[in-house]
């Protein structure tokens, strides 16, 4: 450990980064009297992206009292239309997931991340078992019994457990002597949010290209979020397009779907990759979010597979804690890293499937993508599992994403 001649601030467990992984994580923790300490400095970009939160996240945040302050500003997913829109030999057919077939109101609700990450921050401010520390970390020093967090400015943190949830580029991760697999794709995802002229009735539509998905997913009103995913090149020249000109492309794009469109607000550029820990945990650090893995837009999955992360590791911290147990041994970091391995892999290798079967010229390969659609089409009973399947993982339903408190 290192050596300071000011006192660290001591906490149970110190949550590194700000984003809603870890603002959930430490929500939970702190909400059940765990001593927390959330380190992040304020994020003043401008984030015009959305995230479709699915129902198990929706449970989480109203369980935690963050959802009665989203709701207003989310628009309910009632169905998911997946379209082939490739020029290929091989073509799926159109299929339709609707919610009101598996008996639920909604797959989840579709909000703007700067709603979402106020309702947080907002909810954060009010606990008292959590102080914030408006500072990035600079240093991670991980100890036999206590991890020390250095901040920039000169405060320290000392906490039994560190959670790492400081994105991609992972300071957490690296004191952690956690690699990662991963890699690039030759694709990046312009975001941008949209006025149209016609409802579009709580029904998200996916259409299939041969550069990677093109997805409207519902917002309040007659507004809906777009991800489109193309080259690099492809995506600079769209951001690069007057509003009104990039309006008319979109609507052309949609086949007019959704009628006339206007452009709301400015468009963001995303690279688009593929990574994934080789270990969740270790060193009394535990990693959420992207710092744990990293997938590409496509079935709603990268932030609602992060905050299963924050709900498995709080539920694991609070559990251990009321036995009188040490939150940071390697027994909790093993079982949480177990607990996470399954849905991490299985959801990131079948998103990674998907996409790379969209970008595929091989005649195979969208054969077998074809007849996949047309299963899920034909077979009721195979389509409601996938729904089921889904909204809800069997394998990774922790308390929070059931609706119930720690």
């Amino acid at each position: 450990m290192q050596s300071d001649d000011s006192e660290p601030a001591r906490v149970e467990v110190a949550v590194v980064g700000g984003g809603p992984a870890g603002l959930t994580a430490a929500i939970a923790l702190a909400a059940t009297g765990v001593k927390t300490a959330l380190v992040s400095p304020p994020d003043r970009r401008p984030d015009n992206r959305t995230t479709a939160l699915l129902m198990g996240s929706v449970r989480a945040l109203n369980a935690l009292q963050v959802w009665q302050t989203c709701r207003p500003y989310a628009a309910p997913l009632r169905a998911i239309r997946l379209i082939d829109a490739t020029r290929r030999l091989v073509r799926a057919p159109p299929v339709m997931f609707e919610a009101d077939e598996i008996g639920v109101e909604a797959f989840g609700h579709n909000i703007e991340n700067r709603h979402l990450m106020a309702a947080l921050d907002a909810r954060a401010a009010a606990l008292a078992h959590l102080q914030r520390f408006d500072a990035p970390a600079v240093a991670i020093d991980p100890g036999e019994d206590e991890v020390l967090v250095a901040l920039a400015g000169g405060p320290r943190v000392l906490a039994r457990l560190v959670i790492g949830a400081d994105g991609r580029r992972s300071l957490c991760r690296q004191a952690a002597g956690i690699g990662t697999d991963g890699f690039g794709y030759e694709q990046t995802a312009l975001t941008v949010n949209l006025q149209h002229t016609r409802p579009h009735d709580g029904v998200s539509t996916e259409f299939h290209t041969e550069t990677g998905p093109f997805t409207l997913v519902p917002l309040p009103g007659n507004r809906s979020s777009l991800v489109y995913v193309v080259s690099p090149g492809m995506a600079t020249r769209l951001k690069r397009l007057e509003a009104p000109t990039l309006a008319v492309l979109i609507e052309q794009r949609s086949h007019s779907l959704l009628g006339s469109l206007t452009i709301d607000g400015v468009c963001g550029l995303f690279g688009l990759g593929w990574e994934r820990a080789r270990r969740f945990a270790a060193r009394r650090i535990a990693l959420v979010g992207e710092a744990a893995h990293v997938i590409p837009p496509i079935g709603a999955q990268g932030l609602n597979i992060g905050l299963r992360d924050a709900a498995t590791i709080a539920e694991l911290v609070v559990a251990v804690r009321r036995r009188g147990g040490d939150i940071g041994a390697i027994a909790l970091t093993d079982q949480y890293d177990a607990a996470r391995r399954a849905d991490v892999t299985s959801r990131s290798f079948a998103v990674d499937l998907l996409n790379r079967s969209l970008l595929s010229d091989f005649l195979p390969v969208q054969g077998a993508r074809g007849l996949a659609l047309y299963l899920l089409d034909r077979i009721g009973p195979l389509r409601r599992a996938v729904m089921r399947e889904g909204m809800a993982p069997a394998l990774s339903q922790p308390r929070l994403m059931r609706g119930q408190a720690l």
